[in-house]
């Protein structure tokens, strides 16, 4: 499966990093690829290290400002040319979407993909990994945005929540069929 994985590029401390290297770990050794930003910087390294140590691929899609930063050991990498085609481009190529810590990119990238499902137009899994309860607030909002009829559909069909990698990964690989 590709997995695209919106994440900061941050340096961070280890409350991040550990989860995001156990994902890439997971991700890896169950022979999937990340598709991710292409960063190799902060967290979009961490996990993109946590993926190659453990075999599986990187399929990385920086954009042109960026391209200096880019992982230079990546098994492929593409180069769009803005932001708006970077987003299309990683939702193209990936079969299910991980949401991580991040700020506002990562919170645009979370909030596009939500959108595309909301009106039909994407039925792929979409995990957030609610990383040391990063996400509470957010969950919170959803769920009143559900409450008060914002959202045509259940916010379950939506978006599942993760506390730990392990239960992001096997979400996806359920709803994949492949567990």
């Amino acid at each position: 499966m590709n997995i695209c994985v919106f994440l900061s590029a941050a340096d961070l401390d280890e409350r991040y990093t550990r989860p995001a290297k156990e994902f890439g770990g997971l991700l890896g050794k169950g022979g999937h690829t990340l598709v991710w930003g292409g960063s190799d910087t902060g967290l979009m390294k961490v996990v993109a290290d946590g993926v190659q140590e453990s075999g599986g691929r990187l399929l990385g899609v920086s954009v042109d400002f960026l391209a200096a930063k880019a992982r230079a050991g990546a098994d492929e990498m593409v180069i769009a040319k803005d932001l708006a085609e970077r987003k299309r481009l990683l939702l193209e190529k990936a079969d299910a979407v991980v949401i991580m810590v991040g700020g506002t990119g990562t919170l645009d990238e979370a909030t596009e993909i939500l959108e595309l499902k909301k009106h039909g137009h994407t039925d792929k899994p979409v995990v957030l990994l609610n990383t040391v309860g990063f996400y509470d607030g957010l969950r919170e909002q959803f769920r009143r945005m559900e409450d008060e009829g914002f959202l045509p559909r259940p916010l379950t069909e939506l978006v599942f929540f993760a506390e730990e990698p392990v239960g992001a990964l096997a979400y996806l690989e359920e709803s994949r069929g492949i567990a």
